[in-house]
């Protein structure tokens, strides 16, 4: 049985990672290089997709050795970009939308700017809630 995969990450206006974190708990060093690896390599499919479609959901954007990468873009051109192994698409849509919310609401805080990084504890624990209970 292999090992599911569910990484989320945020990327900034600036193509800087803002937000990381792995929803299946600690995996091996190597292995996390590898996820970060691709998310940041798809990077280019997503910027492609976004000029072709009027949704911020752009659904999967790119593949790599059966797992999908998933990504919703802000209108701050802010990507959120999720790596899994064929999660419903219902349920990474409603995901995006729910941290978008959590986003916004960092956003509002007038100490953070766009391309700092998101080091809150209680946007981290509302993140891995929500994956919890929308994706499983």
């Amino acid at each position: 049985m292999s090992v599911p995969t569910l990484t989320f990450v945020i990327v900034g206006q600036e193509d800087h990672p803002i937000y990381e974190v792995d929803l299946t708990g600690p995996k091996e060093q190597q292995t996390q290089y590898l996820h970060q690896f691709v998310l940041h390599s798809s990077l280019d499919a997503v910027d492609e997709q976004m000029w072709l479609s009027r949704e911020p959901h752009l659904k999967v954007v790119d593949r790599f050795n059966g797992l999908n990468v998933t990504a919703f873009v802000t209108a701050g051109n802010t990507r959120f970009l999720m790596l899994h192994d064929g999660r419903s698409d219902d349920a990474l849509r409603s995901f995006f939308n729910e941290v978008y919310e959590l986003y916004l609401r960092v956003l509002l805080n007038p100490f953070h700017t766009p391309t700092t990084r998101i080091t809150s504890r209680d946007f981290d624990r509302k993140v891995k809630l929500l994956a919890k209970r929308l994706i499983g």
